[in-house]
């Protein structure tokens, strides 16, 4: 993948979310989700397979390709609609596009480039979070099906999906060894979709509860081995956390462009605000950070795409740019005095949209642990 594509797709991706997403992100944020129509023509202009096969409609890029988007896709200052997007691409789909039969792929994988169908990966459960081994959803066999229990948490895309990667024991004392992978459609017997959560940002992404009772699908819903769904589940993390990271950066810098804006044109005791040294230097030395968070997102994306091991940089990625954006955000809100506290103000919902970026994904303090292994 070259310079000029990466430059050409930024350049494309910048223009459409101005033009595109800015003027109506509002509106998603009151009526809490992004418009299937909106997804369908993000499909319609390739911006929904940029790693897969070019003969499902894909881009055929790497991971470089994921960083990009993200990061394009923060700076619209709408996280709700970032993320909506972004778990459909690059943290449920990829366990159909790495684990799917040719099969499986060949029957999906176009309607999730298309836009036609929107995807969500339910992992988290009420009592397990980062740690995946705790699930207690099951699956048993019972002949040519596979019989789902259980309850799912915190499920972005939960209510917009069509297509769900869910996560469940298939052989419960075997801890991360019993985990298997399964797709479920919306509308399988058994398989309900429960109320959607009222959260404190991301608002135009929904977020839902979900439930499996005696939740039938057939056995060749069963995606990649059996008992190998962990292993599946932390392989994309990394492209996950490479995506959320990337999202951070996005946000931050245009965080800052916001408030260059404001401090420059904001008069206060007879002179612009950006004419105080404390607020210039301290934006001055936020820029700095956030570029070398970009930069770290870079390596360990260009580490993914090289196929290298790249757990203790993608960790280190995740861990850096989410806490360093929640600064730059609480900063910049400082810096636009009371104005960054009224709602209409972007800042103030990028202050807290930023909140869960240092929990969803993998919370730091995992990041951490993930990190002083590999020293």
């Amino acid at each position: 993948m070259t310079d000029q594509t990466l430059a050409l797709l930024r350049d494309t991706l910048r223009r459409y979310v101005e033009k595109e997403v800015v003027p109506h992100g509002a509106t998603w944020e009151a009526q809490g989700c992004v418009p299937r129509e909106v997804l369908r023509q993000m499909g319609r202009l390739g911006f929904l397979g940029l790693r897969y096969a070019e003969e499902y409609g894909g881009g055929a890029l790497d991971a470089r390709a994921t960083a990009l988007l993200a990061e394009e896709l923060g700076r619209s200052t709408f996280g709700g609609f970032a993320i909506t997007v972004l778990v459909h691409t690059d943290m449920a789909s990829p366990h159909l596009a790495n684990a799917g039969t040719k099969e499986q792929i060949a029957k999906y994988l176009p309607k999730i480039v298309s836009g036609e169908a929107i995807t969500a990966v339910a992992v988290t459960e009420p009592d397990a979070g980062s740690d995946v081994k705790a699930i207690r959803t099951s699956a048993r066999r019972e002949g040519g099906e596979w019989v789902l229990n259980g309850a799912k948490m915190f499920i972005t895309n939960g209510a917009l999906a069509d297509l769900y990667f869910v996560a469940a024991k298939t052989e419960p004392a075997a801890g991360a060894k019993g985990v298997s992978m399964f797709m479920v459609e919306k509308g399988a017997p058994g398989f309900t979709v429960g109320r959607t959560l009222d959260k404190m940002g991301w608002r135009s992404s929904d977020t839902a509860e979900l439930a499996f009772e005696n939740c039938r699908v057939p056995a060749a819903n069963l995606l990649g081995e059996e008992n190998r769904g962990f292993y599946a589940i932390m392989k994309n993390f990394q492209n996950e956390r490479i995506a959320i990271a990337a999202m951070c950066m996005g946000e931050a810098a245009k965080a800052i462009e916001l408030t260059l804006e404001y401090v420059r044109a904001r008069q206060a005791f007879g002179a612009p605000l950006w004419d105080k040294q404390a607020i210039r230097q301290r934006l001055a030395m936020l820029a700095a950070r956030v570029e070398a968070g970009r930069q770290l997102v870079q390596h360990a994306a260009a580490l993914d795409a090289d196929g290298r091991d790249c757990v203790k940089e993608v960790s280190m990625a995740k861990a850096y740019c989410a806490e360093l954006l929640n600064e730059v955000v609480y900063d910049c809100l400082q810096f636009h005095g009371g104005f960054g506290f009224i709602r209409e103000s972007a800042i103030e919902r990028m202050y807290r949209d930023a909140r869960v970026q240092s929990i969803g994904g993998g919370a730091t303090e995992v990041m951490l642990e993930e990190v002083a292994k590999r020293l």
